[in-house]
């Protein structure tokens, strides 16, 4: 699915996975080798919850973008592969978009930021 992300230095376009089910949500990017640099996974919530992720038998860092109800990216947190310490949201979210770690400061991605995607 194509998800945008609006920044003050243009729009960013990237090519997720929707985690919508329950399992799809607690697997995610579990024994994921490799993430291109567009590509992603998205875990939409409704309604919106102060979510906590981890890395448990996740591979590969991941930056963990944490978005609002209204779009607005709230948080952004580099993950440690194989970490297990919680990674909370830190206030209710719409949504969490994880990509490949260090993407979102290549491409100047930060707090106040807008995530558009189908959902």
């Amino acid at each position: 699915m194509p998800l945008t992300i609006r920044t003050a230095k243009g729009a960013h376009l990237f090519t997720v996975e929707v985690a919508e089910t329950p399992e799809q949500q607690e697997r995610g990017l579990m024994f994921v080798s490799s993430l291109g640099a567009d590509q992603g996974m998205i875990f939409p919530y409704e309604p919106p919850r102060n979510v906590a992720f981890w890395m448990r038998n996740t591979l590969i860092p991941l930056d963990m973008v944490f978005i609002r109800e209204d779009g607005t990216i709230a948080r952004i947190v580099t993950a440690k592969a194989l970490d297990e310490t919680p990674i909370a949201a830190g206030e209710p979210v719409a949504a969490v978009l994880e990509l490949r770690a260090g993407r979102a400061g290549e491409l100047g991605i930060g707090e106040g930021d807008r995530v558009e995607w189908s959902h």
